[in-house]
């Protein structure tokens, strides 16, 4: 598999995710639209689209026998898969599947979402990031969180160099207007 080619889908993916906007939502409807999101970029790129894949990752103990399952899978004409998974934390088991997934020759990406700091995964996985800000919701509800890429900007930067602003005389009167 050409590392260059899941780099390239990473950053596509990326770019489409940067688009994406909603206000307070819970944690399970943030990954419910980061979900859909991932699986509206893959049908715009041509792809087959699955969600709720099978895993090549078999469960652990008393359910050996049975897989794990992907957030989203691809399948790509003439090149390989595409598998995604979205997370808010970090998983061992997910980072486990995923490496699992590329070893079968499929281009791995996890996307995680959060306030970050977001540590690497394991190689060969692709991550793929979406800063939110969250706040606390009414009392039972949790967090929200919030993406608006539209206005969550760095400020600008000032003009001038410090000091040199113009001043400007106000009309202050001199007199109490009471004593006139």
């Amino acid at each position: 598999m050409d590392d260059g080619d899941g780099g390239r889908v990473a950053a596509s993916l990326a770019d489409r995710l940067d688009q994406l906007s909603f206000v307070d939502q819970t944690a399970d409807g943030v990954t419910a639209r980061v979900i859909e999101a991932v699986a509206d970029w893959a049908s715009g790129q041509g792809w087959r689209v699955y969600r709720r894949a099978r895993s090549v990752m078999p469960l652990p103990g008393p359910m050996s026998g049975r897989h794990s399952i992907v957030d989203v899978a691809c399948a790509r004409p003439d090149a390989p898969p595409v598998v995604v998974e979205v997370d808010r934390t970090d998983r061992a088991r997910t980072a486990e599947k995923l490496v699992a997934e590329a070893a079968a020759g499929r281009i791995a990406i996890w996307v995680r979402w959060g306030t970050g700091p977001f540590g690497a995964p394991p190689t060969p996985v692709h991550l793929v990031t979406c800063a939110v800000t969250h706040r606390n919701g009414p009392v039972g509800q949790g967090r929200l969180y919030t993406r608006r890429p539209d206005t969550d900007r760095p400020p600008p930067a000032h003009s001038g160099s410090p000091g040199t602003a113009d001043v400007v005389a106000l009309p202050i009167p001199h007199t109490d207007p009471e004593t006139s």
